[in-house]
């Protein structure tokens, strides 16, 4: 089970080392680096750079925000930096930002991003073998590429190329084109990943590895889990109403919870989001137990369904101890539960 976390997305520069080192040390595989208030390469470079068995993944960069090739460019020196660790996750953000914050085109998402998957894995084959830059897709035409500005080959395999999405085209996109598919937090309860993310991953062929990134409310004991209880409700109230993020309440049966929530947010009622995810509401939605009870909660849950989960890092650090301890035991019961 590959155990996964994000680097906070407001983590200042000058903190990255530091904050990178305590995730490795916590005993996580991977390292996620979003694209919100900061370049994720810069980031991505930092956490590289401060970390010595850590994958470090872009989770995800907006691809329609950037030309293949400027991506290629940066995914292919982090891979080489990196001695092979950095994995580039790609997505497509949603009409809204990619318009109205990048002021970039918008056509059809899932056709653009197989088209810049392809591309991009065409420019890193003409990085590694040379030869002539010939791609002509449904977006993208790249034909040329002189020695003068080819990187070169590298010594490490091209990075893996992973993606996310919510609804049936994209996952099935990945199941076509990615390494690996990050599923979103409002689609990574077990139900929501066994009834519609998997089967949409088959469809496009195969099934690529799957990382699960449920919200998920641990501590040393029920105080601190009451601590976090608030302020995942919230989170999730603003997930969930977003009528694409509202999949997941459908399949669990709470399709009148996501129309409220919509409705409210267009309302701009956004202060009283919270109070439409009731205590049962939010126990059907989170897995809530102490770092004792985590393992078996867990792996009794996700083994079967996906590759890896994504937890967040502890919110007292006088809790890393028993936190690596934790991480260790989910390993152990994730395997004896496959």
């Amino acid at each position: 089970m590959e155990l996964v976390t994000s680097l906070p997305a407001d983590t200042p520069l000058r903190q990255v080392a530091q904050y990178v080192g305590r995730i490795e040390n916590l005993g996580f595989d991977t390292v996620h680096i979003s694209e919100t208030i900061r370049d994720p390469f810069a980031v991505a470079a930092l956490a590289v750079e401060h970390s010595t068995t850590l994958t470090v993944r872009t989770s995800m960069v907006v691809a329609f925000a950037r030309s293949p090739m400027v991506t290629a460019l940066a995914a292919w020196d982090l891979a080489d930096f990196s001695g092979g660790r950095f994995q580039l996750g790609l997505a497509t953000q949603v009409r809204g930002n990619i318009v109205g914050r990048y002021s970039m085109p918008w056509t059809d998402p899932v056709a653009q991003l197989r088209d810049y998957v392809s591309a991009v894995r065409e420019i890193f084959r003409v990085f590694q073998e040379g030869g002539e830059l010939d791609h002509a897709g449904t977006h993208y035409t790249f034909n040329r590429l002189q020695p003068y500005f080819n990187p070169g080959p590298i010594g490490v395999p091209a990075p893996e190329i992973w993606t996310g999405g919510v609804n049936s085209r994209m996952c099935s996109l990945a199941g076509a084109v990615a390494d690996g598919f990050v599923a979103h937090p409002t689609s990574s309860h077990p139900k929501v990943l066994a009834e519609r993310i998997i089967p949409a991953l088959a469809a496009g062929g195969r099934k690529p590895r799957l990382i699960a990134a449920p919200k998920t409310i641990t501590g040393k004991d029920r105080a601190a889990i009451l601590a976090q209880r608030e302020a995942v409700r919230s989170e999730l109230a603003f997930l969930y109403s977003t009528p694409a993020y509202r999949v997941a309440l459908e399949v669990l049966g709470l399709s009148e919870v996501g129309e409220k929530l919509t409705a409210m947010a267009r309302t701009g009622d956004w202060a009283r989001l919270p109070a439409v995810l009731a205590d049962e509401v939010l126990d059907i939605l989170v897995t809530q137990c102490t770092y004792a009870e985590l393992p078996e909660a867990l792996s009794s849950k996700y083994a079967h369904l996906c590759d890896g989960i994504a937890l967040a890092v502890p919110t007292d650090p006088a809790d890393d101890v028993a936190f690596t301890a934790m991480c260790e035991e989910l390993r152990a019961a994730a395997a004896s539960a496959q």
